[in-house]
C-alpha cells in the first residue's frame, strides 16, 4: 500500500526513495560534519614539537584490524577506520606533520612510519 502526501513532497512507501532523495539524505547526513572537516583540513603544522606529537597521536595504520583464532575457529575483524568520517582528514594531517618534519626540520621520519 502506497500513500502519497503532497504537503511533504514525497511518497510514504519505504521502498519508493528516488535517487535524488537518496542524494539529499546523504548530503544532510554529512552536512553537520562539514565544519569539523574544514577545520581539520585547514590545520597547518608550524612547529617540530606539534608535528612529533601529531605523528605519535595519529596511528600510521588502522589499529582495529584483528585476527582472532580459538582452536580451529578463525575470525577476521576488518579495519573499521574507513567507517570513521574523519579518517582521511586525520591521515592528511598526519602526512602534513611528517612532511614538515622531513622537509622543514630535516628529521628522519622512519620511526613514525611503523
Amino acid at each position: 500500500m502506497t500513500s502519497s502526501n503532497p504537503s511533504l513532497g514525497f511518497d510514504l512507501h519505504p521502498c519508493a526513495v528516488t535517487e535524488s532523495e537518496s542524494v539529499k539524505l546523504k548530503h544532510l547526513k554529512h552536512h553537520w560534519l562539514q565544519p569539523l572537516h574544514r577545520w581539520l583540513s585547514s590545520r597547518e603544522v608550524h612547529g617540530p614539537r606539534s608535528a612529533r606529537w601529531l605523528c605519535k597521536l595519529i596511528p600510521a595504520q588502522c589499529p582495529f584490524e584483528r585476527d582472532i583464532q580459538i582452536g580451529a575457529w578463525h575470525w577476521h575483524i576488518p579495519p573499521l577506520c574507513k567507517l570513521n568520517p574523519f579518517y582521511e582528514d586525520l591521515m592528511l594531517l598526519r602526512f602534513r606533520a611528517l612532511s614538515f618534519l622531513a622537509d622543514e626540520c630535516g628529521e628522519d621520519v622512519t620511526p613514525y612510519c611503523r
